[in-house]
């Protein structure tokens, strides 16, 4: 069996690789990260889209089940909150209010990223095999035929790391494209959709009496020519609420207090600051810009080194306002870890191709549903919508439109954004007669609160909206 794996970031890909690798029997993991991680469920430097919301879908949750069984207890147990998409979410669509309903739909847990990775992490830790070391990967060593280890930048200069295989999770920041054309290959194509969007979050304290008050988000709309704005309320752990605003190019939300608010109540429907309005603020503003969906087409190279695996945002990253990166770095993560099972070990000849391929296949699905709709939104720059666009845009807003009021079609858009099935789950006949035939009930004019949620939202409301 192999000596050594070493595994670049030790981020959430990064951890659930190490996990599969050491359960594969490589006698020694080693994961590289550049920061100094926290001994706790804290924010860390390398992670700038920490401090926002982040949604572990259905999907993303078994994959990591499969690698790291009971971490979704371990999340509960920790704080986390499992929300039903069907009934635990109040959801202004493009097309106006989504009902909610008494039937069983997919479920989502919410926490702070930090939760996750510090969970993800403190588990797969827990296994002999697996160490982390604060060193910069500056590089790969080997050849274009075969990679042989990572070289290391670290107080006393530069050193070389040698490994049977070596896997890039090194997310956003990546540099494989530079790697790569240090051992020859060159001519990978990249691909970056930009539409512009910022992110601004703030946490506040639960108010007493709305501890079960729901999950609550309008959504951006694509279809009116005009930027992307949206907001949500999210419960965390440690009873309160991580509140994120996303605006695209020309509609960013601000970083200062009194302008997130106004924000918040701008939006099409002002729930999201009607609550705030009443509760207690814990943190300042904190804004991010790195949002753009950037894909490196490494698995159509014509050729590929043995011993190099990449996963996780280092393949492809996306606007994180849809929800994908966790559960497609989580898939990413179970393709490696079926190959070496197959394989019989990680120096099997062909295996990171293998790999590459597997894992790019959830990338090229999340990639399609964030690009299709970022390409609608004004100023988006590396992409214009194209006749198929249109087509699927036109489609997708006939079945929100009907998932407003209809079961099927409600159920179709829970599924593929739950990532628990791929999205031809849209074009299955049941979804496509639901979007044929529209909502059977009438249009709500207002969010489907109980009278429980109204008091409370009455309670909380400040702003005389």
């Amino acid at each position: 069996m192999s000596r050594r794996a070493v595994v670049v970031g030790a981020g959430l890909a990064g951890m659930l690789a190490a996990a599969v690798l050491a359960d594969a029997g490589v006698a020694e993991v080693v994961v590289l990260d550049r920061d100094e991680l926290p001994d706790g469920p804290r924010q860390r430097r390398g992670l700038p889209q920490g401090r926002h919301a982040h949604l572990l879908m259905t999907g993303g949750l078994r994959a990591m089940e499969e690698i790291v069984p009971g971490v979704g207890k371990r999340l509960l147990a920790a704080g986390a909150h499992e929300t039903s998409l069907s009934s635990g979410v109040l959801a202004r669509s493009p097309e106006g209010w989504l009902r909610r309903w008494r039937r069983e739909g997919p479920v989502m847990l919410t926490c702070t990223r930090a939760l996750v990775d510090w969970t993800v992490r403190d588990a797969v830790l827990e296994h002999p095999r697996v160490e982390v070391r604060r060193a910069a990967a500056v590089g790969l060593t080997g050849s274009a035929g075969r990679v042989r280890g990572v070289r290391v930048s670290g107080p006393d200069g530069e050193a070389d790391l040698e490994a049977d295989l070596v896997v890039d999770a090194s997310g956003r920041g990546t540099r494989i494209v530079t790697w790569l054309e240090g051992l020859g290959l060159s001519g990978i194509r990249t691909r970056t959709v930009d539409s512009g969007l910022v992110n601004a979050s703030r946490v506040y304290r639960v108010p007493a009496g709305a501890e079960r008050f729901p999950l609550t988000i309008v959504q951006a709309d694509p279809y009116v020519s005009q930027p992307g704005r949206s907001a949500m309320v999210m419960p965390v752990e440690g009873d309160r609420w991580l509140v994120s605003c996303g605006g695209t190019r020309g509609g960013e939300p601000p970083a200062d207090t009194e302008g997130f608010l106004r924000y918040t109540l701008d939006l099409p429907d002002p729930i999201v600051g009607r609550l705030i309005s009443g509760a207690e603020p814990l943190t300042d503003v904190h804004v991010s810009r790195s949002t753009s969906n950037v894909r490196h087409y490494l698995d159509k190279a014509p050729h590929w080194p043995e011993g190099l695996v990449v996963l996780g945002d280092a393949l492809g990253t996306f606007n994180p306002a849809y929800g994908q990166g966790m559960s497609v770095a989580a898939f990413g993560a179970r393709v490696l870890g079926r190959e070496l099972e197959r394989a019989g070990g990680p120096d099997a000849p062909g295996l990171a191709r293998r790999v590459l391929r597997g894992a790019a296949r959830p990338v090229d699905a999340a990639w399609a549903m964030a690009v299709g709709q970022d390409v609608l939104y004004p100023g988006t720059r590396g992409g214009r919508p194209g006749i198929a666009d249109r087509a699927v845009t036109a489609y997708t807003r006939r079945m929100t439109r009907a998932a407003t009021g209809s079961f099927a079609a409600a159920s179709a858009i829970w599924d593929v954004t739950s990532m628990r099935t791929p999205p031809t789950r849209m074009f299955h006949p049941a979804a496509v007669l639901a979007a044929l035939t529209g909502s059977p009930l009438p249009a709500l004019s207002g969010p489907p609160l109980t009278p429980a949620e109204r008091e409370v939202l009455d309670g909380l409301d400040r702003t005389g909206a």
